[in-house]
């Protein structure tokens, strides 16, 4: 982490991630396409998604989740920084000539050596069916469909624990605490995430939430009875209502809003801790 010195209010608690450790490289321009921002709005204009808007101008790095090149060795050649992630990424070339990004793992390196098979040596990045891997491992951008893609354990500093191999599944233990059931010719890559330190960011002052996009909250509490269901009272007041609700009065805090026929149940050995 980075600390900096209080020159100004805001400069005293600030904190950012160290990126010293990235490559001074300009992004790759045949992975890179521009998305068009949206501020929190649906196809009829409307705000969908308050709180949205603004922001630094981005470009968007075409990252391989799937990493479907089988058994043709990869070399990285950079870590980059990505705007549309919490983790950082690695810039790959492929020894047939083809580069791909792909997420970077907690001790990376450039010039580290890495492979996507069906049997892989177990060396962090590499990637290879869960059936494969020992009980005990981390893994990390796991799939829950097979050939869709990775989709569990890709933010900053996340894994997923191998627990146990049973009956054409492997169960992993998330970050939440959840454990779920995986087929086990699903593919997952060794390692955790890199960029741990992400979750110990202090934003410091409102201006690098507008660089981010956010936009400002206003408490319901400080507005008016017409505007919020918390709203009115002299002075500070308590909040009036049996349970907490959204602006538009929907009960926000203690409903289940999970499907209890959802597909997927049936994959869940235990919830996540609350």
């Amino acid at each position: 982490m980075k600390k900096h010195n209080p020159t100004t209010p805001s400069r005293r608690q600030m904190t950012s991630v160290d990126y010293g450790v990235l490559s001074a490289v300009e992004p790759f321009k045949k992975l890179l396409k521009r998305l068009p921002s949206h501020a929190g709005r649906n196809n009829q204009g409307r705000i969908t998604t308050r709180h949205q808007g603004g922001g630094a101008k981005k470009l968007y790095r075409i990252v391989d989740f799937k990493q479907n090149k089988l058994d043709v060795p990869a070399r990285v050649e950079t870590l980059e920084y990505d705007p549309y992630r919490t983790a950082f990424i690695a810039k790959i070339l492929y020894k047939d000539g083809e580069r791909r990004y792909i997420l970077a793992t907690k001790n990376m390196k450039v010039g580290d050596e890495i492979i996507s098979a069906q049997n892989t040596p177990l060396k962090e990045g590499n990637r290879l069916i869960l059936k494969n891997i020992p009980v005990g491992y981390i893994v990390h951008n796991a799939e829950l469909s097979m050939g869709k893609g990775g989709s569990l354990a890709r933010s900053a500093g996340s894994s997923a624990e191998v627990l146990a191999h049973d009956d054409g599944f492997t169960h992993l233990k998330l970050s939440s605490g959840e454990v779920r059931k995986v087929l086990w010719n699903n593919f997952a890559s060794l390692g955790q995430v890199s960029n741990p330190d992400h979750n110990l960011v202090t934003i410091g002052k409102a201006g690098r939430s507008r660089w981010l996009g956010i936009r400002p909250t206003v408490r319901g509490s400080v507005m008016n009875p017409v505007d919020h269901p918390y709203g009115g009272g002299e002075g500070r007041t308590q909040r009036g209502t049996r349970k907490p609700k959204t602006k538009w009065g929907k009960v926000t805090g203690g409903r289940k809003t999970r499907k209890k026929k959802k597909w997927s149940n049936k994959m869940i050995i235990k919830r996540r801790t609350k």
